[in-house]
Order: C-alpha cells, then structure tokens, then sequence
C-alpha cells in the first residue's frame, strides 16, 4: 500500500471517528432491518429485481420486493461501538427497505483484510468500501468493480444532485475514459480538522501563553516537563502525547511539507514527494530532538488513542495533535470540574515554523468510496440504496438521529437532546456511521460542541490548505507507481522511526534521499505532475 493510501487508511478514518462522535446523534433501538439472517435470494446469489411498476425516486424504499445485500466495510474506531447493529444503521436500512448482512472489520486492520481478497478478485460482496479511491485504478483494471454510468443515469437521484453541488467531485472520480466507478464518503469542509491541543491549566499554572511558534511550542514542552503542572510532586508528566499516524499531520506543514498525504504542490506548481525534501529532514531533526529530551513519549510509535484519552484522564499529559472534535467531546470532560463555558483542552493556531510557514492541512473532500461489484447479484439493487445512503434524508440521520430520541426542534432549529450530547450514548447508536456514505455536517456539529469550540473552529478555517487533488492515473503513470511505491513506502516508513528514534543516524539522510532516487521516485513526481497539470487544465476549461 503506498504511502498516501496508507495515510488515508490511518488517518481518515481517525478522522472520521473524531467527526462522527460529533456530527449527529444517535437514535434508541428503533427496529431496523437485522445484520444477520432473514436471507433473500439475493442474498444467496440470486436476483431480488424489483418489479417493473417500482418506481424509484430517491428517497426510501428502494424496491418493493423482499431484498438482502451483502456489504464488507470499516466497523468504528471506538473499540466499544458495533455499527452493525447501531440503531443509526439499521433505520438508514429500514427506510430502504433492504436487510443489509454487514462485514464490517476493525479499521486498523481492514487494509490488510481485505487486500489478499482484492488482489485474487475473489470472495467479494455485492458492496465494498475501499479507504482510497484505487488512483492507480488496479481495482478497476482488474475488473472487480462495475461502472456506474448507466446506473446514474438511471437511478442517480442524489448522486447527480451530489455532482452538481461539488462538481470537482464528479471531476476526482471520472476515470480518463470518462466511466465512474465509485460512490463517495465525503467531508466536504475546512471545519473540525486536526489540531494542536493543550491543557490550558497546565499553561497557566507554568505562567505560559499558548505557543505561536515551533520555539516557543519546544519551550513549552520542556517546561511541562520540568514544572509539575500537574502539581502531584513527581515527575511524571509526559508533555506530548500522540498517535503516530498523526504526527506527519502535526509536524509536516511547520516544515512546509503535506507528510499525510505524502504529494504536495509549492507556489509555482511544481509537484513534490515530501519524503524526498531537504526539508523532510529538518522535520526528522526537531523530532529526533524531542525524543531524545523525553517530550515526545519514548513509545510513541505504538501510542493508541486509547491510552492518549487514558493519560489525559489521568492528567498526566499535556499536549497531543488530533481531531478538533477531541478538544470539547472527549479530553476536557475526563475533568470533573471541566466547566463548558470556559477552554481547557483547548485547540490552538498552526505553529510558525522555521521558512514562516503556517498551515494545517486539510483533507481530501472525498475520505473513502464504495464500489459495487462484480460479484454483485442485483448491481441495479446496490446502486440503488447507495444512491439513497447519499441522500439528504440519510444524511440527516447520520448527523442528527432521530427527533425526538436525539434532537427535538425548538423555534425551527434542531437541537440535541441530553442523551444526544452524550458522548458515548451517540457513538453507540452510530453518529456519523463510518460503513455508509456519510458527509460531514457542520451545522450539527457545531451546535453539539461547547460554544468556545464552535468560535475557535471559525478562527481556524483561514489556516486550512487542501491537499493534493485526487486524479486518476493514466495506465503508463499507475504502472510506474504500482511498481515503485509498494516498497519503497514500506522502506520510507521504517527509515522514518529509525531516524526520529536515532537508531539511524541523520549523518545517513542522503544515503536515504539516493536510495529512494535509485527506487525510482523521480519517475513517480513526473507522473504526478502529469497529473497534476491535467487537474489544472481541466479547471480552466
């Protein structure tokens, strides 16, 4: 899996665990279609077509026979939360009209699941979730999934609806020959992305502002670790705690670089590799640095947001980098005394770094895509409630819930119940439900957060930069990268540890920069760039 696949699969859906604890909320155990049993036809192979007099219209249901699909996606990142059988799932499948028989795997291993499956083009459902958008288009050269064209003309109600919207989306996901093979998941924002955070008592009480500049952010480190901000008298405090999948994101664009998705554009253009930059190792520098002086968690590398959430309960931490969701929903209520109106996990601005750059990357508007395929019984069914999934009508659902369980209108607007605030109570009935074509809501989102939150969410959009545009590789280009990137990115990926940690030594960075010359990533930018000068083009037409 290259690197930028390998981003998306552990940052995006990181991303999406945080948004969708905050996106909506959950309903109570109203009767959805079951997970499991109840089989049709089509569930066993055959066909479950619809009559000829159904006519579909974009809303719910999306046959009037008796219909079963098989669907393999991602379950949630919360280790507590079953989506299958979240109430949020099963009413989105209700209104369908479809039993849906759900595979769904933990994200952190679904890469490496259901790779092997792809690559032999066997033992495929009729829907499956794929964590990229298949660039390189191996999954649709190999013929494992249909293409959608003649069923948007057909039955696309929201998917065109969608395309007109975002038209650049319907632009990302047109292959060269002009076919469609995927529907999107979408967080179509520059709201809620990942941040800095810190303990704001842990700053007051060592006399600090929050820091602006990556000086002052190291100083503010070491005084965290010297000073007993968290005023037990032992020196326990870890100052910096976070998940290595996020520490590209934290640390990449102080340097300039989009580590996270590995390919960037500077100001004339020019398409870059980060981890082939001068720049990639000052990067290494200052978090070798860190490491060495106790500020970055000696484990770092195996940290899990889990054990962050843990020593942040704990107070034993004091800054980490994450989803802004994290700032108000999660880490400020472990504290009992946490009053709503004032920060105290708070969100803060991009560092200034050493060139005076000052960014947080924003992410790909499209996070994942479902392919209907070619094992499909009744393909006309798939697209059919994807298409529906897409809608309006889902999507408020996703976000909200249900009226009445978890939100109620007061004066026209919506607004969450108290057990539609609750954290936990929402993950549990599948917010956001990562298995399904959600989009990001703001709106609930920002009524679901503390105000504070909701106001610094607004400063924080002018720092937001989008990252690479998704394009489809022509085949000479995705040859290329599907020979070169594999390995290397398993090479680039071991180097990275290895010199933040100092078991290699950064005397060796341009032995490092020649291996990767010699692997052949300079072949790869001018794909990339080939790519990138067409996304161009197309946008001036």
């Amino acid at each position: 899996m290259n690197q930028k696949s390998k981003a998306k699969s552990m940052a995006k859906p990181a991303v999406m665990a945080g948004l969708a604890a905050v996106l909506a909320a959950g309903c109570t155990g109203t009767g959805g279609a079951p997970a499991g049993g109840g089989e049709t036809a089509g569930a066993q192979g055959g066909s479950s077509t619809a009559l000829p007099s159904f006519n579909y219209t974009g809303a719910g249901p999306v046959t009037d026979q008796p219909a079963s699909l098989k669907i393999l996606a991602t379950n949630a990142w919360s280790n507590n939360v079953d989506l299958t059988n979240a109430p949020i799932v099963q009413e989105v499948t209700k209104r369908a009209g479809v039993t849906v028989n759900w595979e769904l795997i933990p994200p952190t291993t679904y890469q490496d699941a259901i790779s092997p499956r792809l690559a032999a083009g066997a033992d495929l459902p009729d829907i499956v979730y794929l964590l990229d958008q298949d660039q390189t288009m191996k999954n649709i050269q190999g013929g494992l999934f249909k293409p959608l064209n003649e069923y948007i003309d057909k039955y696309g109600v929201n998917i065109k609806k969608l395309f007109e919207k975002y038209p650049e989306l319907k632009a990302s996901l047109t292959t060269p020959d002009g076919k469609i093979y995927y529907i999107p998941q979408l967080a179509v924002t520059k709201n809620y992305m990942p941040t800095f955070m810190v303990n704001m008592r842990w700053l007051d009480k060592l006399g600090l502002k929050e820091p602006t500049t990556l000086d002052e952010f190291t100083e503010m480190l070491r005084k965290m670790k010297s000073g007993d901000p968290n005023g037990n008298g032992k020196p326990d405090e870890i100052p910096f705690s976070v998940q290595p999948k996020l520490l590209a994101s934290a640390f990449g664009p102080v340097f300039g670089m989009d580590l996270a998705n590995s390919f960037y554009t500077d100001k004339d253009g020019k398409v870059h590799y980060a981890y082939y930059e001068p720049a990639y190792k000052e990067y290494l520098t200052y978090l070798n640095g860190l490491y060495k002086e106790g500020l970055l968690e000696q484990d770092f590398a195996s940290t899990t947001s889990d054990q962050i959430t843990s020593k942040f309960s704990q107070n034993l931490t004091g800054v980490t980098f994450n989803f802004s969701y994290y700032t108000s929903m999660v880490y400020s209520k472990l504290f009992k005394d946490y009053d709503p109106n004032t920060p105290l996990i708070k969100g803060i601005a991009p560092l200034k770094g050493p060139h005076g750059d000052q960014f947080y990357m924003g992410r790909n508007p499209i996070t994942g895509v479902f392919g209907i395929s070619k094992n499909a019984a009744d393909p006309e069914l798939a697209f059919r409630f994807l298409d529906y999934a897409s809608s309006e009508e889902a999507k408020e659902i996703y976000a909200w819930g249900l009226k009445g369980e978890t939100y109620e209108v007061v004066d026209g607007k919506k607004q969450f119940t108290e057990k539609g605030k609750d954290n936990n109570f929402i993950q549990k009935f599948g917010i956001n439900p990562v298995n399904l074509p959600i989009e990001q809501s703001v709106e609930s989102t920002d009524v679901l957060v503390a105000p504070w939150h909701a106001k610094i969410d607004k400063e924080m959009e002018k720092y937001i930069k989008p990252p690479f545009p998704f394009v489809y590789a022509l085949p000479d280009e995705a040859g290329t990268e599907n020979t070169v990137m594999p390995d290397m990115t398993t090479y680039v990926n071991e180097m990275n540890i290895k010199f933040i940690t100092g078991k290699e030594n950064l005397d060796n960075f341009d032995a490092y920069l020649k291996a990767l010359k010699g692997m052949g990533i300079e072949d790869v930018i001018k794909g990339r760039q080939a790519q990138y000068d067409r996304y161009q083009a197309a946008g001036k037409k």
